[in-house]
């Protein structure tokens, strides 16, 4: 079933904020807390020293079956994270084809940051700047 979701960046504070928004909202993490020291060793990205423990992915269903999702984006890693430039819109296409259809269509006119492309954790995901300054993930989940 397709969804969209909230995505939160934080530089290294992900696990804090979202502990925060579920004493807050209430629930449990869906499928716990994903960790960088999770990801498989890439030798054209290296991890700093200390990174390992910092949230690759967490997920909390806050209303109305509405998810909120984040992960740490530590300067360490390249990124410059601020207020206002931390919020993802996150699509979840029932298709292949819809993901590469949305992506294609948001991505005109704007700058892609991540392709469109089959992911280690299952998934065909990319990340993308409309020509308006939104934020937007594609991320398409096959069902088994």
């Amino acid at each position: 079933m397709a969804r969209v979701s909230t995505y939160l960046n934080f530089a290294r504070s992900t696990e804090q904020a979202f502990e925060f928004y579920r004493s807050v909202f209430g629930g449990e993490f869906v499928g716990g807390i994903k960790r960088y020291g999770d990801m498989p060793p890439s030798p054209d990205h290296p991890m700093a020293e200390g990174d390992g423990n910092l949230v690759l992915h967490v997920e909390l269903p806050i209303l109305g079956g509405f998810f909120l999702m984040g992960s740490d984006a530590p300067e360490s890693m390249g990124h410059n994270v601020k207020a206002g430039n931390n919020v993802y819109i996150n699509l979840e296409p029932d298709s292949r084809e819809e993901a590469d259809r949305l992506f294609q269509a948001l991505s005109a006119g704007g700058a892609v940051e991540m392709p469109i492309q089959d992911m280690f954790w299952g998934a065909y995901f990319g990340s993308l700047i409309d020509k308006f300054g939104t934020k937007w993930m594609v991320n398409h989940t096959p069902t088994p």
